[in-house]
């Protein structure tokens, strides 16, 4: 009876246009209620028991350094090294538009910040190319998903503090994922577009990639920077992210001397707006996520799905089509908490590998991002690339096909995932 007052409040809030944060406080008030231990102490307590975490500290310095990298210069130059190394290819432009991704998801680890970014930039010239505009817009959405995979990936932290699993081993199993789903991206256009009538661009000469190289140099020495101090083990994740900030800021404003001392107060209140919601959203979440365990709703659902306790990938598949169906109506953050205290104990108790299912559960609910009617990365592009929704949501079908067909043989192929995440440990 728990598990249905917490879903009814829940979904019931939300219905009525309640804003998923005080939506997730709201059914913990009611289950509070339920149970007859209403206090608002317990509250009170959990909002700044959620707030008051080291690791968190990540997620606001993160999301600068992506507003930096974007207003200094680093993203055009990024985009500019791809075209001049694989610009000259058949649809070339859309393979730079799924590397410039991969480059950049491995900077800012925000989907909404990098679609922007690209789409602003790649929408206009493949259109001037010839290329299907609505298809164009729907790969850039699809590459724009890629950032929450692979490391640093503020939503790896968010799912790593709500879990209570590591946040730096997190991050070294996202690698190999987000770079699979970029190859499945490539492959993808390449099959979709075999038939068009695209003049690729003109090859550029060595001196000209070399020059672009050297001109993304610095842009492309980010993440190294970061990745191998955590590796490494020289930094923790939350100090890679203030390092971040400064490289940023450094390179923006002394390097490329695109970022001038007038932006940063729009930078830099930008991200404190993201922050702003993203730490409501965790300190509401907290409220709920005690009540969950209080109301000992994971050992109901454990009940239902006793069956498959003792077959972790048919526990798996269920699970995934269960978040792909909440991906549809939740955003990213949302998702991950209030999904995750729900499915941990379960997973720990079907014996599969919490930084496995980790990488998976983002990975799907990165997906939701480009399903309709709520996909935030569908909206974004839409929005900055002018193209209607309706015409990208087509356009998208492809690449969403094979995002989830790759998350599919995840399930099957654990290994894929697990091994090299072992080895990167």
């Amino acid at each position: 009876m728990t598990l249905l007052v917490f879903i009814a409040s829940l979904v019931g809030a939300m219905a009525i246009g309640v804003p998923v944060a005080f939506a997730l406080m709201f059914c913990g008030v009611v289950l509070m209620w339920f149970m007859g231990m209403f206090n608002s102490q317990i509250i009170a307590q959990n909002m700044i028991i959620g707030a008051d975490t080291f690791t968190l500290l990540a997620i606001p310095f993160f999301v600068l350094a992506g507003e930096l990298m974007n207003s200094g210069g680093l993203s055009k130059r990024i985009i500019e090294f791809a075209i001049a190394c694989v610009g000259h290819i058949r649809g070339g432009l859309g393979i730079v538009a799924i590397m410039a991704a991969v480059i950049m998801a491995s900077i800012s680890g925000s989907a909404a910040a990098d679609t922007a970014a690209l789409a602003a930039i790649l929408i206009p010239m493949m259109a001037k190319a010839g290329y299907n505009v609505p298809r164009s817009a729907g790969l850039i959405a699809s590459g724009g998903i890629i950032a929450p995979v692979i490391p640093p990936s503020m939503a790896f932290i968010v799912f790593g503090v709500s879990a209570n699993v590591s946040i730096t081993q997190l991050f070294m199993a996202g690698i190999v994922p987000g770079l699979l789903m970029g190859l499945s991206l490539m492959l993808t256009w390449q099959f979709v577009v075999r038939k068009d009538n695209i003049q690729p661009l003109p090859k550029a000469p060595m001196s000209a990639r070399l020059n672009a190289t050297g001109r993304a140099a610095w842009a492309l020495g980010m993440p190294v920077i970061i990745l191998g101090g955590i590796k490494a083990g020289v930094v923790t994740p939350t100090e890679a992210a203030v390092i971040a900030a400064f490289y940023a800021l450094f390179v923006g404003m002394f390097i490329y001397r695109e970022l001038k001392p007038r932006d940063l107060p729009r930078v830099i209140l930008q991200a404190a707006k993201t922050t702003a919601v993203i730490m409501f959203l965790v300190c509401a979440a907290l409220v709920s996520a005690w009540l969950i365990t209080a109301a000992n709703i994971p050992t109901e659902i454990t009940g239902y799905i006793e069956p498959l306790i003792d077959r972790p990938r048919l526990l798996m598949f269920a699970i995934m089509i269960l978040v792909l169906i909440v991906g549809t109506a939740l955003d990213l953050t949302p998702s991950i908490l209030i999904l995750t205290p729900v499915l941990m104990p379960i997973i720990k108790q079907a014996g599969i590998d919490p930084i496995y299912f980790g990488v998976m559960f983002v990975m799907n609910c990165c997906i939701g991002l480009i399903t309709p009617p709520v996909g935030v990365v569908l909206n974004v592009v839409s929005g900055v690339g002018r193209v209607p929704l309706g015409k990208v949501t087509i356009g998208i079908l492809p690449f969403l096909l094979a995002q989830t067909a790759l998350l599919m043989l995840l399930v099957l192929f654990p290994e894929i995932i697990t091994v090299p995440a072992q080895w990167l440990r």
